[in-house]
């Protein structure tokens, strides 16, 4: 790999199934990869050259090398990637920042909203490691992590206010089997792919209770109309909700068993309560964690998010699952669309 076509050098910070994964592509790509995480069992097993803790069976490249050393695995890297969950993303950054080069780029694969904040992960970084936003790259798409590992086509965007950086990260993870492409909505792409982890709980609990594909095809419908509002009173470009980081994003995660987020759902729509369902999850599940933090958001702005909301009573324990259906169903006529007008 050239250095004007990508980067050579990767950190990327988590050992989970994503970061593994893109860990992965970044190889596949060309460039060497330096992968961080804080359990030493998973990181020796990396360096044997496979993860079987989050992905068994998936042969890792030789380039792929990992260390529990944090400003070690940063140091001298030309692009760092965030693959924490999101409520590991400040304290991450905060340690690793004084060893992040000057002029390396930042790329995020975190979806979520910070509880504490209310920010997005991109802002996060930038206050957290002192990253100016030019320097900050978010990655979303319909991207389970399972299925790029085992090389199924798929296609993600890379969005950044500085368009340079994106192509030039895109450049870096671009392979026969992994199709980035580029944006600069930022907030767009971020909203997406926070908001579409609460909307995939509702529908796996919807699944769960054996309903069927025309409730599914409404709450993913309605579910991007909230989407995209939320969005759009932040700033956003409603384009991108129609793109890959909104709709492409909402159907995978809404429509398999391997989104944490709708396994979760599943769950719970099959009689679980919520902390027997998280038991039963193989790592943080967003979707929960995320809920509060973007009604609050919402709220803030203005803007209506009746899915969101339900989900966020059934979790807080305010609501029961059976509920959640009542509460949709019996607001309000308006008119069809992602804006709001009543009838």
């Amino acid at each position: 790999m050239s250095e004007e076509n990508g980067y050579g050098r990767v950190a990327v910070l988590g050992t989970g199934a994503w970061g593994t994964t893109f860990a992965r592509v970044v190889a596949h790509a060309g460039a060497g990869v330096t992968v961080w995480g804080r359990n030493a069992a998973v990181v020796e097993f990396i360096n044997d050259g496979e993860n079987p803790a989050y992905l068994p069976g998936i042969e890792l490249p030789g380039s792929v090398r990992a260390t529990t050393d944090l400003r070690g695995a940063v140091s001298g890297a030309d692009l760092v990637v965030v693959a924490v969950p999101v409520k590991a993303v400040r304290p991450t950054m905060e340690a690793a920042a004084c060893a992040i080069d000057p002029d390396a780029g930042v790329l995020s694969l975190a979806k979520g909203i910070e509880l504490s904040s209310f920010k997005r992960v991109d802002e996060v970084i930038a206050h957290s490691a002192g990253v100016g936003e030019d320097r900050i790259a978010v990655l979303s798409g319909p991207n389970l992590s399972r299925e790029i590992a085992e090389e199924n086509p798929t296609a993600t965007v890379v969005a950044s206010e500085n368009l340079e950086l994106a192509k030039r990260i895109a450049s870096t993870c671009h392979t026969p089997y992994f199709r980035p492409y580029v944006s600069t909505d930022v907030i767009g792409t971020e909203i997406a792919g926070a908001t579409k982890n609460v909307i995939a709980v509702a529908i796996g609990a919807a699944q769960g209770m054996g309903l069927g594909i025309n409730t599914r095809s409404t709450l993913q419908t309605r579910g991007l109309a909230e989407m995209t509002r939320l969005g759009t009173a932040l700033g956003a470009d409603p384009a991108t909700f129609a793109g890959l980081a909104g709709i492409g994003d909402l159907i995978a995660t809404c429509s398999s068993r391997l989104s944490r987020n709708f396994s979760l759902g599943h769950r719970m729509g099959e009689g679980m309560s919520l902390e027997e369902a998280l038991e039963r999850s193989p790592g943080v599940v967003e979707g929960v964690a995320s809920a509060r933090p973007i009604l609050q958001l919402a709220s803030g702005a203005g803007v209506d998010m009746p899915i969101t909301e339900a989900v966020v009573r059934v979790v807080e324990g305010d609501a029961t699952i059976e509920d959640m259906g009542h509460m949709l169903l019996s607001r309000p006529r308006k008119m069809d669309g992602w804006k709001i007008t009543l009838v």
